[in-house]
């Protein structure tokens, strides 16, 4: 079976997608990502004079998700009910994951990515001078539910509490 993709009408022509028939339901979605550093880097992001760099990417990240539609041309922009954002330094640099709910037509899966990049970006813009090789990795979607394709959980991904 031939995967079809949704932004292209049936000439190829790229759309946005239609979702006005698409009744309202519950949707969340949850992303992650990791802000790979070297060991003094991390040392130094844990007191760094600038400012918190984890509760900065944690604000940031709030605040992209708001404004997805603004960033990637073809999402709808939505009516967000909930966005959670963590930061979280690690062995090897800071986990960051979000999680967006909404309540509508579509889904929220490009509002939780949108959250996890660019927090990680501020986490690198907090950090550069400490470390300018850090390696943002692992953007990916977690899960979402809701809609008419259900639930969606990444592989190995154990179920939530």
């Amino acid at each position: 079976m031939k995967a079809k993709l949704s932004h292209y009408d049936k000439a190829g022509r790229i759309r946005m997608v239609d979702v006005s028939p698409k009744p309202d339901t519950l949707r969340e979605a949850t992303a992650s990502a990791l802000v790979k550093m070297r060991p003094a880097a991390l040392r130094a992001a844990r007191r760094n004079p600038k400012g918190d760099p984890l509760e900065i990417a944690r604000i940031a990240g709030i605040a992209a998700a708001k404004r997805t539609a603004e960033l990637v041309p073809l999402c709808h922009p939505l009516l967000l009910s909930h966005i959670d954002v963590r930061a979280n330094f690690c062995k090897n640099g800071v986990a960051i994951s979000s999680t967006v709910r909404s309540t509508g037509p579509t889904g929220v899966e490009m509002e939780a990515l949108t959250a996890v990049a660019v927090a990680a970006l501020t986490v690198y813009d907090m950090c550069k001078a400490a470390d300018r090789g850090m390696e943002i990795t692992g953007v990916k979607l977690l899960e979402k539910s809701g809609g008419k394709s259900g639930m969606y959980r990444a592989s190995g991904l154990r179920k939530r509490r």
